[in-house]
């Protein structure tokens, strides 16, 4: 399976997932990386993998439509069927994911629905909860409100400060992220209403 990674910033979840499909045996390749920005540091960590890159800057474009519009276009010239937001600071419209229907997935800092959004490890922090995480869900028109694929929980200490629970959870990400790929590719993730089911 062919993957499109959408990036904003330094890529590290486009890294995890790109150094999987670079495994033996693993059983999807990048595409293309694609940055909103052409100074994120994710597309130099790309092309110094080999990866095909590309900046498409929404200020360029006369309005989202055409933004997304010229997305789905480079994905689809690199035959992308699956693709991966790793830190891409966009909300992407109903009209772009209509060009691959159950087929974006996204990472997120925390266990959803705890903790949709931004800034999320303080918030965590000031509510007091014992565990947080991440998690890797299937993109809807609502922020971070797709169906869950994979979770993973970590420990929040006792003087914890919001870089330091990132720093945990990223370690997370960049192992449950890759085995969201490889499960996509596999065909086995199956979306029931709000569940994914998971095949043997």
């Amino acid at each position: 399976m062919r993957v499109g990674i959408l990036i904003s910033g330094r890529g590290s979840n486009m890294v995890s997932i790109a150094e999987a499909c670079a495994s033996p045996g693993f059983p999807a390749s990048v595409g293309v990386v694609i940055s909103d920005s052409p100074v994120a540091a994710g597309l130099d960590r790309a092309a110094s993998m080999g990866l095909s890159t590309a900046v498409v800057e929404p200020g360029e474009h006369a309005d989202r439509t055409a933004f997304e519009r010229k997305l789905s276009e480079i994905l689809s010239a690199h035959d992308c069927e699956l693709v991966c937001l790793a830190g891409f600071m966009r909300i992407l419209t109903s009209e772009f994911l209509a060009d691959f229907p159950g087929r974006v997935l996204n990472i997120h800092p925390s266990l959803l629905p705890s903790f949709p959004g931004l800034d999320v490890q303080r918030k965590a922090i000031e509510h007091g909860v014992r565990f947080s995480g991440c998690t890797v869900h299937f993109v809807t028109a609502e922020m971070d409100a797709g169906p869950i694929v994979l979770q993973a929980a970590v420990p929040v200490e006792s003087g914890d400060d919001p870089s330091i629970l990132a720093a945990r959870i990223l370690e997370q990400e960049h192992r449950i992220y890759p085995e969201a790929v490889r499960l996509m590719a596999e065909g086995r993730l199956q979306i029931e209403g709000r569940a994914v089911q998971i095949s043997p």
